[in-house]
């Protein structure tokens, strides 16, 4: 397993409870640039909707994937298009309903290849607020300090 790619802000702006593992709709050219870490994950969310025979559907939204360099000209490509997640149908029901309560979202974690296959991690999680980050900011801030005068006495 080899991270192509990690979502920095997620576990700074959400706290995560649970994650979940999918794979992704892509065409070719986008498999080689992703595989190329070719993309980025800042900004990105996942989004819920119906097919037309009222099915529901998760998608990575606001994901960039720049266009393969070696692709050549390609017509009518977006790189922030919506690209489907592919779960089963009993994990769409339970992210639905997880979704469903107060607070609730689905944030991108990391993208990664797994045997050959490219797969998104993403977690279910609730917004942190300001003073939660700033206290997350000041222990980290304690954590390195301590570090560094533990590394003077050896």
């Amino acid at each position: 397993m080899s991270i192509l790619a990690t979502n920095k802000r997620a576990n700074f702006d959400y706290e995560i409870s649970e994650t979940f593992e999918a794979g992704l709709v892509l065409f070719g050219h986008e498999v080689k640039s992703i595989k190329s870490s070719h993309i980025s994950l800042k900004g990105a969310f996942i989004t819920i909707s119906k097919t037309a025979k009222n099915l529901p559907e998760l998608y990575l939204a606001n994901s960039y994937v720049s266009p393969y360099k070696y692709a050549g000209k390609l017509k009518d490509y977006k790189p922030d298009r919506p690209r489907k997640l592919l779960l089963s149908k009993k994990e769409i029901n339970y992210l639905i309903g997880k979704k469903k309560e107060q607070g609730l979202t689905l944030i991108p974690t990391k993208i990664y290849t797994k045997k050959g296959l490219i797969k998104l991690e993403f977690g279910v999680g609730r917004g942190k607020r300001k003073y939660e980050k700033r206290e997350d900011i000041k222990n980290r801030d304690i954590d390195r300090e301590l570090k560094t005068l533990a590394k003077t006495r050896n």
